[in-house]
C-alpha cells in the first residue's frame, strides 16, 4: 500500500502521482471527505485553506475523496485550495483507513466516505478523528498539533 500510486493535485493544482512513501518522514494531516463542491466538504476544505499557515509549520495537509481529478481541479480552482488533493476513486486509501462505510440517507443504504481525519507522523497514525463534524474541526486539529 505504501508504494501504491494515487493521482492527485499538488498545492498549485498540477497533476501529480503520490504514494504514502512520499510522506514517510513527515507529519501529515490526512483528511477524508465525501464529495467535492458539497456544502460540508466545501466548508471543511475552506477551513483548512484559511488556517493552512497555522498547520504547515507542523504538517502537510492532504484531502482525499473518491472524486475524479477533473472534479478536484474544479473544486480546487473554485475554492482557491492551497493543499494536496488525492483522488481515491477505487477506495483503496479509504478502505485502508477504514473510512469506506455503509451509510444511510432517507432509508436508502449506500457506500461512502465517513468524514475522518488522521495525523500521521513518520508513517504511524498518532491521532484520529472519526465521524467528524465540520464546525470547529480544523481548530481541534491545530490544537492537537500545537500540543
Amino acid at each position: 500500500m505504501e508504494n501504491t500510486k494515487f493521482q492527485g493535485l499538488d498545492i498549485n493544482g498540477n497533476e501529480k502521482e503520490y504514494s504514502l512513501n512520499d510522506f514517510k518522514n513527515k507529519t501529515v494531516v490526512l483528511y477524508f471527505y465525501p464529495k467535492d463542491n458539497t456544502s460540508g466538504c466545501t466548508q471543511e476544505a475552506c477551513d483548512f485553506r484559511d488556517n493552512l499557515n497555522r498547520i504547515t509549520k507542523y504538517a502537510t495537509v492532504i484531502g482525499v475523496s473518491p472524486d475524479s481529478i477533473k472534479s478536484h481541479k474544479s473544486f480546487k480552482e473554485k475554492q482557491s485550495l492551497n493543499f494536496i488533493l488525492l483522488s481515491d476513486s477505487e477506495h483503496l486509501l479509504a478502505q485502508k483507513f477504514e473510512v469506506w462505510k455503509e451509510k444511510s440517507m432517507y432509508g436508502r443504504k449506500y457506500m461512502g466516505i465517513e468524514r475522518s481525519t488522521f495525523v500521521i507522523k513518520n508513517g504511524k497514525i498518532v491521532k484520529e478523528w472519526r465521524k467528524v463534524k465540520v464546525k470547529g474541526h480544523v481548530d481541534a486539529v491545530i490544537e492537537y498539533l500545537n500540543s
